[in-house]
């Protein structure tokens, strides 16, 4: 495997998303958020009225985590934050007009970043890196017993 450079993938993933992160933060900076306030974002617009336990096990981070960026956002103005009508005990978030109002901007940043990221990669070597990393995270999403997924499956 070494002779094929699998024995860096790991180092060479994380400092790419490090970079990208980084990259990302200092481009976004007039926008006040951070890549972790992005993601929740994103989150959010795709899945209006997240429940605040979602969005910690979405993001992979701890709840009490969660809720302090979230109150620095609500104070931002960024999202708002509702009782769930089924279950009071229960916290909904909410993308504010603020937030809708400014997303394709931010997407539009999160573009300029990624085209940076993969300048130098022909259209061809672009998809066959992305395609190479959703089979990567459909293997490793489906667990250790799961038999890892077949190039032809992952190619449909």
């Amino acid at each position: 495997m070494k002779s094929e450079g699998t024995d860096r993938l790991g180092f060479l993933i994380h400092d790419a998303a490090r970079l990208m992160r980084r990259s990302f933060e200092q481009r976004a900076s007039d926008f006040g958020l951070s890549a972790a306030q992005w993601r929740l974002l994103v989150r959010l617009i795709k899945e209006e009225g997240m429940a605040q336990a979602r969005l910690a096990e979405l993001l992979e981070i701890e709840p009490i985590s969660v809720s302090r960026l979230l109150d620095r956002m609500e104070e931002g103005h960024w999202v708002e934050r509702r009782q769930a009508a089924h279950d009071r005990r229960v916290r909904m978030v909410f993308p504010t007009d603020k937030t809708r109002d400014v997303y394709a901007k931010i997407k539009a940043v999160a573009g300029e970043v990624y085209e940076h990221a993969l300048s130098g990669l022909s259209p061809a070597e672009r998809q066959a890196m992305i395609h190479g990393l959703r089979v990567m995270v459909e293997n490793l999403s489906a667990g250790d017993s799961a038999e890892p997924i077949c190039m032809k499956e992952a190619m449909k």
